[in-house]
């Protein structure tokens, strides 16, 4: 994954962490009907309105949460934020507060980015399973932004506002550049970061589904949709699959929601083109 910081330097795809933890599933339709091209719709992942702070919070309290060590689960969890400058393309400009609430964290994230709350909780859970089991570790690696796969995560980045800021932050940055592996149209994904697991050619329809590929760059293989509960074995990935599945489980069909024509294509990034103009409006208050 390419970070902030080298942002400007040539783009050399470094793989993320790979969410291939093993999170039992039920063999439910979800998964049976997972499209590998089309894992969520462009208005789902980038409704920013989808959720306000107070709907987080109350549905971080409606969670059941059991703690691994001695920390707050997310509902209760603050920190400390800092002010980000707005830039062009990426996210507005974020006021950064004195021990600010997750669930506020999550909705100023979300409006600054233009990434839906929703897409955020899912990637936590995904990532950490920070909503369900929080853990110290989890806090500090709370969305796998800048964990490479072949190398230690880059602790420049640890913290949960940084987590969740940068991981908004990245997405929009698949789709202000070109450069990115993965793409609208047809592209050859992995099964494993083992390539003797193989690969097949998938036909990625949006942009939303593409910034899923790019974050976390393998789809389920044949065995794995058709015996989600059995064993992993070393061709198992289950990140994006289990990004569908969780989302569906407290969200819903994450490709039925569509916006309304007054929202604008260039705001959901149709095709990976964004709005031609200052996103310094999308501040929060």
């Amino acid at each position: 994954m390419r970070t902030r910081l080298a942002r400007a330097a040539a783009a050399v795809l470094v793989l993320p962490l790979v969410c291939a933890l093993f999170i039992p599933q039920k063999a439910s339709a979800n998964t049976r009907d997972f499209n590998p091209g089309y894992i969520i719709s462009d208005d789902s992942f980038f409704n920013s309105l989808s959720m306000t702070q107070p709907q987080i919070q109350v549905f971080l309290e409606a969670r059941t949460c059991i703690p691994k060590d001695n920390v707050p689960c997310l509902a209760d969890y603050r920190q400390d934020t800092v002010t980000q400058p707005a830039e062009f393309d990426h996210c507005g400009r974020y006021q950064g507060e004195r021990s600010e609430l997750a669930s506020r964290i999550i909705a100023s994230v979300a409006r600054a980015c233009m990434i839906s709350p929703e897409v955020l909780l899912t990637l936590v859970q995904k990532e950490q399973s920070l909503v369900t089991r929080p853990s110290a570790y989890g806090y500090q690696r709370a969305t796998g932004y800048a964990c490479p796969d072949t190398a230690a995560c880059d602790s420049t980045y640890f913290g949960f506002f940084n987590q969740v800021y940068n991981a908004a932050w990245q997405f929009r940055e698949y789709g202000a550049s070109d450069d990115w592996r993965y793409h609208v149209g047809r592209v050859a994904v992995q099964y494993s970061p083992n390539t003797a697991c193989g690969s097949s050619v998938i036909t990625i329809r949006n942009q939303a589904t593409a910034n899923l590929y790019n974050y976390t760059p393998y789809q389920p293989n044949a065995d794995t949709l058709a015996n989600p509960k059995a064993p992993p074995t070393e061709c198992s990935t289950y990140g994006n699959l289990n990004f569908s599945r969780i989302y569906t489980e407290w969200f819903g069909d994450p490709t039925a929601t569509r916006m309304p024509d007054w929202w604008g294509g260039c705001l959901i990034y149709v095709g990976g083109v964004g709005c031609d103009s200052d996103p310094t409006h999308l501040s929060i208050p």
